[in-house]
């Protein structure tokens, strides 16, 4: 053996690494010259190493070290099998071991499936027959599959939670072994152990019998130490139930007193004491030793039906284990479970002492007994473990009038004989003493017969029975009592039948008085107690009954008819082809078999031809007539049940397979000369199209159905290839024979397209998805078999000619899958086929364009690349190879063209959105990406895909419960629907949960919806604006008054929430990425995001930080270079922006409150401005705010806050303010807050004044900065010192100097019209207390009317209104036309005071 000393690169931490590093390398040649096992050993061992390494990566911890082993024994091995000095039987031996633990290996890791033959050689499938290769498959997987359950029964120490094996299984057991009994009762006794149910207050299962000696040990010798139980026929149902005890009843066999001695009555039954144990820990898998007092227990829980325990725990379960079973069915009944046991339960009676002076020692024996009168021998079980008896006898109750017994035994007896035989109890009273006990008989019968006389079984339940006294023989002569009634039922129904028959047989008067009650439960799988299903199943000795029986079948309980289903089914179809000539039994059997489908799904149930046929009828019938409302309930039903009722229309899956194999065995014999041959033997055309239609379809159902394992992978490229070989053939015949105008066939043809994109496209020939080496294995052996079938299809659909315009667009989708298989070949062969299409419309659909052909492809393209298909080098493929032809046509170039360049855009969005929701866990990149692709489909107009991706979207918002983008995202759905009768189209109704017919119901709904997703979002101003359009159509179109009451309740409590309710504002940030590294659909774009409640910048970059983990944040505000841009890394920028509030022309010069305003203020939005401070020239040391410039970017979103999304991309706009412009924006803002403040006092006096003489406080008295006094300064941007006061200035500095002064005079005529209210500040010492002198005087004599010209008052009021243009550098004259300009009563009213030029002038330094 030679091997390369190339390496692959280490894997550190695994020192099982450096034994597989020889023979693991990648480029390692295995020489044949080794022995054949070697070679598998070697290729198995490398194959494994590249999974171990991902199980690993992935922390599959359980199965990465079961891998581990299996490795380190194949290793073994292999130096073992390598050292050749293992003798011949030694070496076989161990060959076994070697394929049995790499059959294991693969299965366990989901590999292919290895046959071999019986020296476990691997098969040449070219050198093996088809028939023996799949009976190779079906014993290795059986071989396997033994083994592996083998192995799990082994792992005793699993919890059940974590053992696979209990997720398969239905029914289960509980094993019990009994250890030992310790108690000091001094006589015989009998342990009864079984199931209860603490809070039904039922017993589950029947008893398991214990006998025990008064020596301590087991009646039985032979059972010492081997004392065990298992409870079988637990179904999950009980495993879930909230309490489950284990009772075990203690009875004393012996004397009436333990007291007594010889002379005293013996073997009498009497109760000891009973033990009760909570064992519900059991459903967890654990087992558990348990002890009572003085009686101890192992317990487990076993999976699986009886068969399946003994077999998979045979350590447990042996021939000598006891079966107690469950007083009930399993979940599941399998064929041929025959069962037929009847619980009889002895409740209670009352009897009448009669002459004793002190109640009677009952004693109740029980039997089973003939017509005829004849004992049913060992009928009686009293617990599982032992024999059955002929005679149970009761526990004896010491001077007790109503004993209570609650005694269940089980009695079991022949299915023939049940109708022939009955229960009877014979009362005894038993004396403590033994010569006068030998004198006593019985005083009393009761019987119950087990079949009624309609022939149904006795029903379960409670049955108080007649009890019969008498001193003549006849009481126990069964022929005369069976006359009499044997319940007190049946006694009042049948009182005056009875009477005669009462009279040679007169019970005493007393008799009446006694009563005795007993309960039954019948566990039958061929007696029923329903008299519906029993006419049924006797349908043939009441055959004028059929129909009136299989109409009654369908109000039979389900749980009945599972009982007896291989008989029902068995009458159903019975009656189905015996019944042939009348179709109403066909029918009347569809409608049971739907009637019922949960109770068909264990079933496997091999049908002939005949019933196949005619169910298959029935079913074409009623689809065939889905608009006859007398047929709706029963096509639902027929359409509910679909699935299991083509279980039945097929064959059961051996039968299926084994003839699948048969037939790949003879298309694999045939040649080109037999396919002519056979095709020749057709006598007409029509028999060749029936002959290719049905092969095709065949073939078709064949390949979807995926007939054998996804691990045969040898069984499943054999029948590929032989399918293959068989396609091509019949396209042969298609061309010879029905491809000219006059044969064309139209429907052939479209089947032999899709039954050959349906091959290329199926899973076992996908090679991308394989193993390497799995690859490697099947291109050597098979070849790509995709790319022989998909030359195929182009060859034929370029035969076509002029037919092919028929396949547009139906062949659209089909192809589109051929194109979307990763095979660069296969793509660059098939794709040209689109332009193939778009000419051959363009040229012959008469409208000179491809639009069916455009809708088609963006429909399926949608579906494919969401189902995962598609890849970037698809995208760009199939951009270049279209944009090619298309710029070559004459009259396609520019609509091929755009239409090239649209599909492209497409598949880029598709696939950004697959990648993100496959990949990417932000739900917030999900959306981006949901809403590109919806735009692209509203731009399109295809509002059948476009609403489907509005709920996509709907669904993430709900999720992050986002529910005023929730809100926004449906009423897009909405607002293409009308308030009209108009019905709904299909694509409209994309909600299951909404059953409407018309666009108005639809729109409603919708509505409704949408108004509950702005009430969770805060948005009440929405609510009610829908609220209102809503109440309209109520009002006006529906007249749905009490809708409306509902509406308008709501909409009340809209309004009152708008001003009560605490609604905080969202703060908006905008967000830059940068680089190259961030998706195209984020990549060098900018936007603004609307925070979250109470969401901070701070915790908004972290969240974004955390979706983006390897983005660097930048700490600068400007916008980035080219660098950065074209950087191949993450760059993210964010900071606060400020929205720009759009107030509703209604609100302007309104006292409207600050609850309204601030919805404004954040909402409804589209504009947001980002402030950047810069100074230019030097820094003024008196005035700062003198060069101090202000950037502001203002950004313009595609969409108003809130939207669809939280967040929308930017335009921006860039702009520099100037000092003066920055004054001028501040006092508007003053003034503004000032008014409203103002107005709302006005509009309600009871508010506080303390904002507004806050506000005063700041222009007044400013505290820091200098405040609004600085202003005066801005004049100073000329750079001109401010003593020299003439200077000349801009127009456009004038306009901005006239109206900031024009801003600074608003001030006190903002409040002018308010004087009663402004003087009320005067008592608000916080406001005149915290000003200064001079300043308290200008505002106390401008809140009592102005002071007098040229008193010092009025000098103080100019210098407040005028401080900030003392030093602008304009003439008094400009000043004076800024307070007369527009002038109003209350503006010229300030005009005489301006007219002091000398107190101005004093006032302001001149």
């Amino acid at each position: 053996r030679k091997f390369l000393t190339q390496t692959c690169p280490p894997w550190t931490g695994f020192t099982l690494f450096q034994h597989l590093s020889v023979l693991f390398r990648q480029h390692e040649t295995v020489i044949p010259g080794e022995l054949p096992l070697v070679q598998e050993l070697t290729l198995t061992l490398r194959e494994w190493a590249v999974i171990w390494r991902k199980l690993y990566v992935s922390n599959k911890i359980m199965l990465f070290r079961q891998l581990q082993q299996m490795t380190y024994s194949l290793i073994e091995w292999r130096s073992q099998i390598l050292s050749g000095t293992l003798p011949k039987d030694e070496l076989a031996e161990l060959k076994k071991k070697v394929t049995a633990k790499i059959d294991h290996g693969n299965r366990m890791l989901g590999l292919d499936l290895v046959v071999r033959d019986d020296n476990g050689n691997i098969l040449d499938p070219d050198e093996t027959s088809t028939i023996a290769l799949f009976k190779a498959h079906e014993m290795a997987s059986k071989r396997i599959e033994e083994k592996i359950q083998e192995e799990k029964s082994i792992l005793q120490n699993l919890d059940l939670r974590s053992q696979s094996i209990f997720s398969a299984v239905h029914t289960y057991g509980l094993y019990v072994n009994f250890k030992n009994f310790v108690c000091n009762i001094g006589e015989d006794a009998e342990l009864l152990m079984a199931l209860y149910d603490p809070d039904q207050s039922t017993f589950i299962s029947e008893n398991y019998l214990i006998r025990w000696g008064s020596s301590g040990m087991p009646k039985e010798i032979e059972k010492l130490n081997n004392l065990q139980a298992v409870f079988t026929d637990l179904s999950s149902t009980d495993l879930i139930r909230p309490r489950i005890s284990l009772v075990c009843q203690i009875v004393r066999v012996g004397h009436m007193e333990l007291k007594e001695g010889k002379k005293h009555t013996c073997g009498l039954r009497r109760p000891f004491g009973v033990a009760v144990m909570d064992i519900t820990d059991i459903i967890h898998g654990k087992f558990i030793f348990y002890s009572f007092k003085g009686l101890w227990v192992s317990l487990k829980l076993l999976p699986g039906d009886l068969t399946q325990v003994q077999k998979n725990f045979s350590h447990l379960v042996d021939r000598s284990t006891a079966i107690a079973r469950k007083m009930g069915f399993p979940e599941i009944i399998l064929p041929g479970d025959v069962r037929n046991d009847i619980y009889v339960t002895l409740i209670h009676g009352e009897f009448d002492k009669g002459k004793k002076k002190t109640p009677k020692n009952v004693e109740v024996t029980m039997s089973v007994y003939d017509e005829e009168g004849r004992l049913l021998e060992k009928a009686v079980h009293p617990g599982a473990g032992y024999e059955g008896i002929s005679e149970y006898k009761s526990v004896v109750y010491y001077q007790v009038k109503q004993p209570c017994w609650y005694e269940t035994v089980k009695v079991s007896i022949a299915i023939e004989e049940v109708t022939r035989c009955h229960i009877r109890f014979t009362f005894r009273h038993r004396s403590s003493q033994e010569s006068r006990d030998k004198s006593e008989r019985a005083f009393g019968v009761a019987f119950v017969k087990l079949m009624n006389p309609d022939g149904t079984t006795l029903q379960d339940g409670r049955h108080d029975l007649v009890v019969y006294k008498g001193d003549n023989k006849k009481m126990e002569d069964a022929k005369f009592y069976l006359s009499l009634p044997g319940t007190k039922a049946e006694m009042e129904e049948k009182e005056l039948q009875a009477s005669k028959a009462l009279a040679n047989f007169t019970p005493t008067k007393d008799s009446t008085k006694d009563s005795f009650q007993i309960a039954t439960l019948i566990c039958s799988t061929k007696l029923t107690q329903n008299v519906d299903l029993l006419g049924l199943l006797n349908w043939r000795s009441n055959s004028q009954n059929i129909k009136h029986n299989l109409k009654k079948l369908m109000e039979v309980d389900g749980g009945e008819i599972v009982k007896f289903l291989q008989d029902t089914l068995d009458a159903l179809f019975n009656i189905m082809m015996e019944m042939s000539d009348n179709e109403t039994y066909d029918f009347l059997v569809f409608d049971a078999l739907a009637k019922f489908p949960s109770i068909l799904h264990p079933t496997d149930v091999f049908l002939f031809l005949a019933p196949l046929r005619k169910l298959s009828k029935v079913l074409n019938y009623y689809v065939a007539n889905a608009d006859d409302s007398s047929k709706t309930e029963l096509l639902f039903a027929a359409l509910k049940a679909l699935k299991y009722l083509f279980r039945f229309i097929i064959q059961s899956r051996v039968l299926y397979l084994s003839f699948v194999a048969c037939m790949i065995a003879i298309l694999r014999q045939m040649d080109d000369s037999h396919y002519s041959h056979y095709i020749s033997t057709f006598k007409t055309r029509q028999d060749i199209i029936d002959f290719l239609m049905e092969t095709f379809i065949m073939f078709k159902d064949l390949i979807g159905k995926n007939v054998y394992a996804k691990d045969w992978m040898v069984m499943n490229m054999m029948q590929s290839r032989v399918f293959l070989r068989a396609i091509n053939q019949f396209a042969e015949v298609l061309t010879k024979f029905f491809m000219d105008q006059a044969s064309f066939e139209l429907q052939l043809w479209n089947n032999y397209f899709h039954l050959a994109v349906a091959f290329l496209t199926h899973e076992s020939l996908q090679l991308e998805t394989f193993s390497q080496a799995k690859r490697n294995k099947i291109v050597k052996k098979y070849g790509d078999m995709r790319k022989e079938i998909g030359f195929r299809i182009r060859d034929m659909w370029y035969n076509l000619g002029p037919h092919k315009i028929k396949f547009i667009p139906s062949m659209v989708g089909p192809i589109l899958e051929v194109t979307l298989t990763p095979e660069v070949e296969l793509r660059k062969a098939t794709i040209p086929i689109f332009f193939d299409m778009m000419q051959c419309e363009f040229n012959f659909s008469g409208n000179g364009n491809f639009h069916m052909f455009e809708n088609e492809l963006i429909t399926k393209l949608d579906q494919e690349v969401e189902g995962g298909r598609g890849d970037e080098q698809y995208k760009v493929l199939l951009e270049k190879l279209l944009l090619e032809h298309c710029r070559k046509h004459k009259y396609l170039s520019s609509s091929g063209e755009v239409f090239a360049l649209l599909v492209s855009s497409l598949l880029e969005n598709l696939l950004d959105y697959r990648t993100i929701i496959m990949h990417d866990e932000s739900k917030e990149n999900r959306m981006s990406c949901t809403v590109n692709v919806l735009n692209f489909y509203k731009e399109k107009k295809r509002e059948d895909i476009y609403i489907r991706y509005l709920y996509k979207l709907r669904d993430l918002h709900r999720d992050c419960e986002n529910y005023t983008e929730a809100a926004y995202t449906l009423l897009l759905h909405a607002e293409l629907l009308q308030w009209s009768d108009k019905p709904c189209v299909p694509h409209l109704l994309q909600r299951d949960s909404y059953y409407v017919y018309t666009q108005q119901e639809l729109k409603e709904k919708l509505y409704q919806e949408i108004i509950s997703y702005f009430d969770k979002g805060k948005m009440w101003e929405k609510a009610i604006k829908l609220s209102k359009e809503l109440a309209e159509t109520y009002e006006s179109k529906v007249f749905d008054y009490e809708g409306l009451g509902n509406l308008l309740v709501s909409m009340a409590s809209f309004y009152e929430n708008i001003i009560k309710a605490m609604r905080p504002q969202p703060e908006y940030f905008a967000v830059g990425y940068y680089g190259q590294g961030f998706p195209s659909f984020l990549r060098n774009k900018i936007f603004i995001y609307r925070g979250k409640e109470y969401e901070r910048r701070e915790d908004f970059s972290l969240r974004l930080l955390t979706q983006f983990p390897n983005a660097e944040k930048m700490t600068s505000t400007t916008p980035p270079g080219e660098d950065i841009k074209s950087s191949p890394k993450q760059y993210m920028q964010c900071f606060t922006v400020k929205p720009v509030m759009s107030l509703p022309p209604s609100y302007k010069d309104k006292p409207v409150p600050e609850q309204i305003l601030n919805y404004y203020r954040a909402n409804e939005v589209q504009q947001f401005q980002y402030s950047r401070p810069f100074r230019k020239g030097e820094k003024d040391p008196d005035n700062e705010f003198a060069t101090m410039w202000i950037e502001r970017t203002t950004y313009t979103t595609a969409y108003s806050f809130p939207g669809i999304l939280k967040w929308f991309e930017v335009k921006q706009i860039s702009t520099e303010i100037s000092p003066l412009e920055n004054a001028i924006e501040t006092m508007e803002l003053t003034n503004e807050k000032i008014s409203n403040c103002v107005q709302q006092h006005a509009w309600d006096r009871s508010l506080s004044v303390h904002p507004l003489s806050m506000l005063l406080s700041g222009i007044v008295d400013p505290a820091v900065m200098g405040g609004y006094s600085n202003y005066e300064k801005v004049g100073c941007v000329m750079g001109t010192p401010r003593r020299h006061q003439v200077v000349c200035v801009s127009p456009a500095s004038s306009n901005g100097i006239v109206q900031l002064a024009d801003l600074l005079l608003d001030v006190p005529l903002l409040m002018s019209g308010q004087m009663k209210f402004m003087k009320s500040l005067l008592s608000t010492s916080h406001f005149l207390g915290d000003l200064k002198p001079p300043n308290q005087e200008c505002v106390i004599g401008f809140l009592h009317g102005w002071a007098p010209p040229g008193s010092v008052t009025a000098v103080a009021i100019i210098s407040f209104l005028l401080c900030s243009l003392q030093s602008l550098c304009l003439p008094l004259s400009l000043i004076f036309s800024a307070a007369g300009k527009d002038s109003t009563p209350e503006r010229s009213s300030i005009l005489p005071l301006l007219g002091f030029s000398n107190h101005f002038q004093c006032c302001s330094g001149i």
